[in-house]
């Protein structure tokens, strides 16, 4: 069986792809396919994002499409950036500018008193076929947000997320280390055990 990646999103897929190798025949990309479209993610969680987006390109090419929808969420902001998080600091998405929102409003709580800069990243996967019908997979994986960037891989707010489970930020770690772990491994995991 083939399969749709429905992100234009080059670290996603090179993740997803990497988790997802010998699960399908072949696992095609919007690029390989020479689509050019930028679905509207309206949804108010991960799941539903991730429902539109795979939807959308199962029905435009008529295979089962594999979408995602994640982000982090610290539990000082009340769980901020959430669904937010590729445009926490507004439109074209910029991560220097996500992390430095994201650290500005952590400092402003902390100007009256200790904060909790526990978070975590939250991922959703689903793989919907051109009928309609679909599954999903949702993991988690847990840290805290440090002030000092740290690391050169990952992407995002990888420098910024301290893993509870390595020691590290994801910016530090491999991305063998971070699929073990991710959330985005963890999403795909549980989508593969109901498969």
């Amino acid at each position: 069986m083939k399969a749709v990646l429905a992100s234009n999103n080059k670290h996603k897929l090179v993740e997803i792809k990497t988790m997802l190798e010998g699960k399908f025949d072949d696992i095609l990309t919007l690029k390989d396919l020479n689509i050019q479209v930028e679905i509207e993610e309206n949804g108010i969680t991960f799941e539903q994002n991730a429902y539109i987006k795979a939807s959308e390109i199962a029905k435009m090419t008529g295979l089962p499409a594999i979408g995602d929808d994640s982000g982090i969420c610290v539990n000082a902001l009340d769980g901020e950036p959430n669904i937010y998080s590729a445009r926490y600091a507004g439109e074209p998405c910029d991560d220097k500018k996500n992390n430095e929102k994201l650290l500005n409003k952590i400092h402003a709580l902390e100007k009256d008193g200790q904060v909790d800069r526990t978070a975590y990243f939250q991922s959703v996967v689903v793989l919907c076929y051109p009928d309609g019908k679909y599954i999903s997979g949702s993991g988690r994986t847990y840290g805290k947000i440090i002030d000092e960037y740290r690391g050169d891989n990952g992407f995002g707010y990888d420098p910024l997320f301290l893993s509870d489970e390595l020691g590290k930020t994801f910016g530090e770690a491999t991305m063998e280390e971070k699929n073990k772990i991710s959330h985005r491994s963890r999403a795909l995991a549980d989508l593969l055990s109901k498969m």
